[in-house]
């Protein structure tokens, strides 16, 4: 996927991400993070576009901390997020395609303006979707190839970190196997006791567990936002996966 399609991802998402808190109401639980309310959901996600925006604006090139978000709710913490959005969307738009600044993944061959619109748009669309279920109703659709890309970004970049819990006590392999994004859209994943994930995009040899399904439903799981649509081998890995890899 190019930056442009990124960034119309992300400023979709957005709007809905909006529409359904405003729908759900700031006080709505989020049943897919049960410690959340609506409005933490928003004053996270606002925090997080603004955080993102200044590193592109600003052309910052080592971490900062992020801000503070406003302690506001109702309609007007929905127009603080959608201010967010929409400074993130268009400081992002106007930022020229050879930016300097920091990033935080491993991400080969990205530059940081690639990056930040990726990254932002998974990360829109996760909380759209946590928006959603607090809204009730079916969720909105998502695409296979940005769903593969989403799995890709989460294996390769968040969980190559020396952070990534996922651990296993001997090696083991496991395979994530997106059913309906092409013949490129499967990874396999090496886990051992002292090192973080290693993940190759291939399947190479014989995995101990599979988990595979559409990539839309599998890109979910993987964010733990839903079951895995379907586990084979060893059921213990999957659930190795559900129990540590949190974000």
């Amino acid at each position: 996927m190019q930056t442009a399609d990124f960034l119309k991802t992300l400023d979709r998402e957005g709007q809905l991400l909006a529409a359904a808190a405003e729908r759900a109401g700031t006080d709505a639980k989020v049943p897919t993070c049960p410690e959340w309310q609506v409005r933490d959901l928003l004053r996270h996600t606002g925090a997080v576009h603004r955080w993102a925006a200044g590193f592109v604006a600003e052309a910052h090139t080592e971490p900062r901390p992020m801000g503070d978000a406003p302690d506001l709710a109702g309609a007007e913490l929905v127009a603080w997020y959608r201010d967010s959005h929409r400074l993130l969307v268009d400081t992002l738009a106007a930022a020229p395609a050879d930016l300097e600044c920091w990033t935080f993944l491993p991400s080969a061959g990205l530059s940081p303006l690639t990056f930040w619109t990726r990254r932002q748009a998974h990360e829109t669309t996760v909380h759209r979707y946590d928006a959603e279920a607090a809204r009730g109703g079916a969720p909105s659709p998502l695409a296979p190839d940005f769903a593969a890309d989403g799995i890709d970004e989460l294996l390769r970049g968040f969980h190559a970190r020396p952070k990534s819990r996922v651990r296993t006590t001997e090696p083991k392999t496991l395979r994530v196997r997106a059913t309906d994004a092409g013949q490129d859209a499967v990874w396999t994943v090496r886990l051992t006791a002292d090192e973080p994930p290693v993940t190759d995009r291939q399947a190479d040899g014989e995995a101990d567990a599979e988990l595979s399904g559409p990539a839309d439903r599998l890109y979910l799981a993987l964010w733990n936002r839903a079951p895995v649509p379907e586990v084979s081998g060893d059921r213990a890995l999957a659930a190795l996966w559900q129990e540590t890899s949190g974000i």
